[in-house]
């Protein structure tokens, strides 16, 4: 029997109403171990506040710097269009870059084994090398491990996880010398499976700032070789690190001319200071070129309902510098420039420590390398060092040496030994 709309409408409203929002279990996240720092920072008040938590550079005004090769870069490239980009993004972009990493007469540039996609900083290269790995890598075991140092940078463990990996650790740093446990990771590698994924810090490792040496690296390929890994190397800092580009480089380069076929990501954030542009870029090595093609397909098509494709200003600017032989040029004394700064800040630091009395030995301050430095401090020494001297770094004891200056590096040396005495 037909029913009439009275009747309908009683039903419909006759039918329970959700009581409560569809995100009532949602609960609160921790904040950003980083950024909470950050803001701790803005709110103190004190006028001898140091932020040595943030992962940029600074000048020894402790100012934002912008490169000048950018400024003319941007200048440069100010008429051009604002379309949309390739899923792969800008060609040039992505070919100058697997230049820079792999060396521009490495047989894997000239044979087009490499399959290069921009990205959104190393970040998202990271996600998209991850998405890679969980969709085509053969894992060795059912739980698709990747295996990275311990410490590793605060960001690849959930980049990784969300990903659909499981994220594992290897040693790496020993606390006892604040350097590298090399002993302890080729043993660490040496037990593991047959044709694991494993994780490498290109240079300039985060947060420890402790890097293999090149003899080190050779022995680290062999390794590899030996075990049949797949190697993955993050590389955020290269010529930021030491300010040579290619020895940054070498031990990836090591790698590549052993044989192996690594991924590897890139960063453009740091060695030319586009932080807030978000470039950077994902390598596949291949067998051979055909490959490298239908690897590039398969980027392409993670990349697509990720975020379609990839801003094309600041990849502009990095082809424009890298493409243009005045604009190369003024970067890599531009880059030297800034890793020489941080250089010259940690040599400072163990001065200014001596000088306040301290009989500690620091000098991984200065064997250490790159923006950051794994101090050796403990937590209770952080937590005096921020509440007494409003000092701000992680609790682990890293500290970014961008944020040191020649004006509070006298303070940061008193300070650390008041606390370490």
């Amino acid at each position: 029997m037909a029913t009439s709309v009275s009747q309908r409408f009683s039903f419909i409203f006759r039918q329970p109403l959700r009581s409560a929002s569809a995100w009532t279990g949602v609960k609160e996240g921790p904040p950003d171990p980083i950024l909470g720092i950050t803001e701790a920072f803005k709110k103190d008040t004190s006028p001898s506040k140091m932020n040595l938590g943030v992962g940029a550079y600074r000048d020894d005004n402790g100012k934002p710097f912008v490169l000048s090769c950018v400024k003319k870069a941007e200048e440069a490239i100010s008429s051009m269009d604002k379309e949309y980009g390739p899923i792969s993004g800008d060609s040039s972009f992505t070919k100058l870059s697997a230049q820079l990493a792999f060396g521009d007469k490495s047989s894997v540039i000239t044979e087009g084994k490499v399959a290069t996609v921009q990205t959104l900083s190393g970040t998202g290269a990271l996600r998209v090398g991850a998405q890679f790995l969980q969709r085509f890598f053969q894992f060795p075991t059912a739980t698709k491990d990747v295996w990275f140092p311990n410490p590793t940078w605060g960001n690849h463990i959930p980049i990784f996880k969300d990903s659909g990996l499981n994220p594992l650790r290897y040693k790496y740093f020993d606390a006892s010398s604040c350097g590298l446990d090399f002993s302890g990771l080729t043993k660490d590698l040496s037990a593991l499976p047959d044709g694991s994924a494993v994780v490498f810090h290109a240079c300039a490792h985060n947060p420890t700032g402790v890097d293999p040496s090149a003899q080190q690296w050779g022995e680290l390929s062999k390794l590899c070789s030996s075990k049949n890994f797949l190697p993955f190397f993050d590389m955020a800092y290269q010529g930021f690190a030491s300010g040579d580009i290619d020895r940054d480089a070498a031990g990836l380069r090591q790698f590549v001319a052993d044989g192996h076929r690594p991924i590897v990501t890139q960063s453009y954030a740091k060695n030319m200071g586009l932080y807030g542009e978000r470039i950077g870029a994902l390598t596949v090595v291949c067998d051979d070129a055909a490959q490298a093609k239908s690897v590039e397909s398969q980027l392409k098509i993670l990349i697509r309902p990720m975020y379609s494709n990839p801003p094309i200003h600041g990849a502009r600017i990095v082809s424009k510098i890298l493409g243009t032989e005045s604009l190369r040029k003024e970067w890599l004394a531009e880059v030297k420039m800034m890793a020489d700064r941080i250089n010259t800040m940690r040599a400072s630091l163990v001065a200014g420590l001596k000088k306040e009395g301290s009989t500690r030995n620091w000098s991984h301050i200065t064997s250490q390398i790159g923006m950051f430095c794994f101090t050796g401090l403990s937590e209770p020494q952080v937590e005096r060092l921020t509440k007494e001297f409003h000092v701000y770094l992680t609790k682990d004891g890293r500290i970014s040496v961008a944020g040191i200056t020649s004006k509070n590096v006298g303070y940061l040396a008193a300070a650390i030994h008041a606390v370490t005495k």
